[in-house]
C-alpha cells in the first residue's frame, strides 16, 4: 500500500484550482445565456386585465385558450394570448 503525504500547500493549490474552475463555470454560464426577461404577464395583471378568478385562468389554460409558463413559484400567461382574450371574449 502506498503512502502519499499532503501538505499543506498541496492544498492550498488544489483550492486556488477548484477557485479558478468555478470561476470559469460561472462565466461561462453568464455569457451564454445573459439576462433574459420573461414576455409575459403574473397571474394577478391578467386577472386585473380580464376582471376574472383565479379558477376561471385555470379553466383558460385546461381549455389550451391561453399559453403559460412557471417559472420558480411563479406563473406567467403569455401577452398575445391574453391580447386575443381581451378582443375575442371580455
Amino acid at each position: 500500500m502506498a503512502l502519499e503525504i499532503v501538505t499543506k500547500e498541496d492544498l492550498q493549490i488544489l483550492r486556488m484550482q477548484l477557485i479558478n474552475d468555478i470561476k470559469a463555470i460561472l462565466l461561462s454560464q453568464q455569457t451564454q445565456a445573459p439576462n433574459t426577461t420573461i414576455e409575459g404577464y403574473r397571474t394577478r395583471d391578467v386577472r386585473k386585465i380580464l376582471g376574472c378568478s383565479v379558477n376561471k385562468l385555470v379553466s383558460l389554460r385546461i381549455a389550451r385558450k391561453i399559453r403559460w409558463k412557471k417559472v420558480g413559484g411563479t406563473v406567467y400567461y403569455n401577452r398575445e394570448d391574453v391580447r386575443k382574450l381581451v378582443d375575442e371574449y371580455f
